[in-house]
């Protein structure tokens, strides 16, 4: 069982996913974290994340545990991930990762959720449940400033945020490689108006309505 669940930065595809593999027991995979590591490990490094040679080495190197400690949530590795993540041969690193995943849970849990860009396009195109979750810009970038202010990031103003979602889901949705778009066969979850909660029994009604009885 693969739930695909794809969409641009904070319209609340990572809160949904995670209720979703606790509601069905099923592994979660955060894909994005995978570029954000990686993207931090070149800035950790000193290494410019538009490198690819750099990048396609960190990639391959890449492990969950070089990040154990790390910070990855802040707007430069978030940059850093959106670079990093238009280059092939980084995401050709990850992609193996990400596919093994999908195909062996841990733990022999029987299936997984993976949430990121491309999961229902090209990481898991097979996959039997697709969902595209998004929202409008600004109220995407009221609730990553409203997080960031939560973690005491107050010299982050709100039109910075707003400028660095806007550059994220250019570069997203612009790369050659595996572009941020929804699957054609994927249902779109439109959260600008909802809350948490209606945002899962939205969810769970296009789930089950896919799943064998």
């Amino acid at each position: 069982m693969i739930i695909a669940v794809d969409g641009p930065a904070a319209s609340g595809k990572g809160t949904l996913s995670r209720r979703l593999a606790a509601y069905y027991g099923l592994a979660y995979l955060d894909t994005g974290m995978l570029y954000r590591g990686v993207g931090w490990v070149m800035l950790s490094r000193q290494l410019d994340p538009r490198r690819v040679d750099d990048a396609e080495a960190a990639a391959r190197a890449f492990s969950l545990d070089d990040i154990a400690d790390a910070d990855i949530r802040t707007p430069d590795v978030g940059r850093a991930a959106s670079q990093v993540a238009v280059q092939p041969p980084v995401r050709a690193a990850l992609l193996t990762y990400q596919r093994r995943f999908a195909a062996a849970p841990p733990n022999g849990l029987r299936g997984a959720v993976l949430d990121g860009r491309d999961i229902g396009t090209v990481v898991c195109p097979d996959a039997p449940v697709k969902l595209y979750v998004t929202a409008d810009t600004e109220v995407r970038a009221h609730r990553r400033w409203s997080e960031l202010m939560a973690r005491d990031a107050r010299s982050l103003s709100f039109e910075n945020v707003l400028e660095d979602i806007r550059r994220r889901d250019a570069r997203d949705a612009g790369r050659e490689e595996a572009p941020m778009r929804p699957a054609a066969d994927a249902v779109i979850i439109d959260t600008t108006t909802l809350d948490p909660d209606e945002v899962f029994a939205r969810a769970l009604r296009e789930i089950d309505r896919r799943l064998p009885s």
